[in-house]
């Protein structure tokens, strides 16, 4: 069948629409007509070459539609069904998987190439050359076929366009604080950049108990709308939080902070783990240098018993996360309608980032049509 989708061809190029030809899914693979799609600062990393991926690439993994036709052993969903992507796999039953660490699923493996499980292109361009799509989605394509164990069914009455953020920027970001951290009830927390995803740590932050959400933010007005998502005290920089942070730390630094930056480094890590308190975490969800360097002591590991750690996917396990994100956001408990700041049709895509990077979106959405 024909699709419409925005394709990114070279690192440093622009993000063009394109007529495609989407092949029938195979046995466990499922036909999606996408209906909304995140505009997620990882594209961007995809343009800029901080994550290297083979190209040419249909674009998009925050995913949300309607099933349009399923293969003969598909078992997880049905025609009709609603869905979120997810862009890692949850199969269910590899090591990790089968002892609750689906965000880090064994057929992740080879995604950064964009082809099917079985190592063949769904997408392909008008000349007939096959074609990768984003953690084998590319769901700034009006239509995917995507593995069953990539789609989770999802309420009927949820609209799309907030339910796409929940496939990552909303789980990555709110599992960030409520499972990488973990913050724990009383807690003074940090955290770096507001975002797509650093919003939703703020909103994981405040679930989880914390006294204090302290947030570090250039942009004035994500600043200021971050105290409507939880935050208590917003800042420009981290050297503009310090003095706050010592008064209500004793000056000993915050029990969790969490990076959520669009493009991180060792120094601003360094940083990050500096201000981190005794006992307490770092928490990394953001991408960028590929260099080797942090700028931490190791002495600060041993005396001071702090932490490090990395984040995928929010340590969520999507499949049952997902679902229950979206009945908090139901049950008023989280908010997704304000993280959207802009829709977009998908001839838009480059405005959109330029508009991210300008610092004018939280989160901003393509909502596509269909003929």
């Amino acid at each position: 069948m024909k699709a419409q989708g925005s394709v990114l061809f070279e690192v440093g190029g622009k993000w063009t629409v394109e007529e495609l030809e989407l092949d029938d899914p195979k046995d466990y693979e499922v036909l999606v007509q996408v209906m909304a799609s995140g505009l997620c600062h990882s594209d961007d990393h995809f343009q800029t070459g901080d994550i290297p991926v083979s190209l040419p690439l249909v674009g998009g993994h925050e995913g949300a539609g309607i099933v349009l036709k399923v293969g003969d052993k598909v078992s997880r969903v049905k025609v009709g069904d609603h869905v979120a992507t997810l862009f890692i796999p949850a199969c269910g039953t590899c090591r990790y998987c089968a002892t609750g660490r689906s965000y880090i699923c064994n057929n992740g493996a080879g995604m950064e190439h964009g082809m099917a499980m079985d190592d063949t292109a769904r997408f392909h361009l008008s000349d007939g050359t096959g074609i990768g799509a984003v953690t084998r989605l590319g769901s700034w394509a009006n239509y995917l076929v995507c593995h069953e164990t990539q789609a989770v069914k999802i309420p009927d009455d949820i609209p799309f366009d907030v339910a796409c953020l929940v496939s990552c920027g909303v789980a990555t970001g709110y599992g960030a604080a409520v499972n990488g951290g973990p913050v724990r009830p009383g807690d003074v927390v940090l955290v770096m950049g507001v975002g797509g995803v650093g919003m939703n740590a703020v909103q994981g932050a405040k679930h989880a108990g914390a006294d204090h959400i302290i947030v570090a933010e250039p942009v004035e007005w994500k600043r200021n709308a971050a105290l409507d998502f939880g935050a208590t005290d917003v800042f420009a920089s981290i050297d503009d939080a310090r003095e706050r942070i010592a008064h209500l730390t004793n000056g000993q630094g915050v029990d969790v902070a969490i990076v959520t930056v669009g493009r991180v480094d060792g120094d601003l890590l360094g940083e990050a783990f500096e201000i981190t308190g005794k006992s307490g975490t770092c928490v990394l969800a953001a991408v960028g240098s590929h260099d080797k360097g942090i700028a931490i002591s190791p002495q600060d590991f041993t005396n001071f018993a702090k932490k490090l750690q990395g984040v995928m996917y929010g340590l969520c396990n999507p499949v049952v996360d997902i679902p229950r994100l979206l009945q908090m956001y139901k049950d008023g408990s989280i908010k997704l309608d304000e993280l959207v700041t802009t829709r977009y049709d998908v001839s838009q895509i480059n405005e959109a980032y330029a508009d991210m990077h300008a610092g004018k979106n939280i989160r901003g959405v393509v909502v596509h049509t269909h003929d």
